[in-house]
């Protein structure tokens, strides 16, 4: 099959979901898209099972934190077509308020160990996952480290003072 182009993708996505899906990029020719946490499932079901699309690879799912913005949180999946070679990216926006989204495990198994990483390292809640528990980090640790909440640095460092550098 040869190769779908990203407006084809964005004509079919807005036909099946109107108003739902809206492009944001498409850097570097992978198009980028913004979906609601309500139709997510139903977007990446799609994607996965339409016989033109056939998105049957989930390369990646993560978070990105964004302090700055309204919606801090930005869940963020990547997905391939191996038949027609053929790459999207679908981006959710979450507040810190309410983390929860649907699993995508039931959607690809792959999507197991992903969405774990992701609700260690940010808190995503992902609503019908079978086993979410922390997978990297300690059972019992209270923060979420991937989140730019805490200065990068220790403010009482000594050793990086300006006095000891000339300045």
């Amino acid at each position: 099959m040869a190769k779908i182009s990203n407006e084809e993708l964005l004509q079919r996505l807005n036909d099946k979901f109107a108003g739902q899906v809206t492009q944001t990029g498409a850097d570097f020719g992978l198009l980028t898209v913004e979906a609601n946490k309500e139709s997510i499932s139903e977007v990446l079901s799609f994607l996965k099972t339409d016989a033109a699309l056939q998105f049957i690879f989930l390369t990646d799912l993560t978070a990105v934190h964004y302090p700055e913005l309204e919606k801090q949180i930005v869940v963020v999946y990547h997905l391939h077509s191996l038949t027609t070679n053929t790459r999207i990216r679908i981006k959710v926006g979450l507040t810190l308020e309410d983390l929860h989204i649907p699993t995508a495990s039931t959607i690809w198994d792959g999507a197991n160990w992903m969405e774990r990483e992701t609700y260690d390292f940010f808190g995503v809640i992902f609503d019908g996952h079978p086993d979410l528990r922390r997978i990297l980090n300690v059972d019992d640790m209270t923060v979420f480290p991937m989140r730019k909440e805490f200065p990068l640095e220790d403010p009482n460092r000594v050793d990086k003072k300006d006095y000891f550098f000339g300045r």
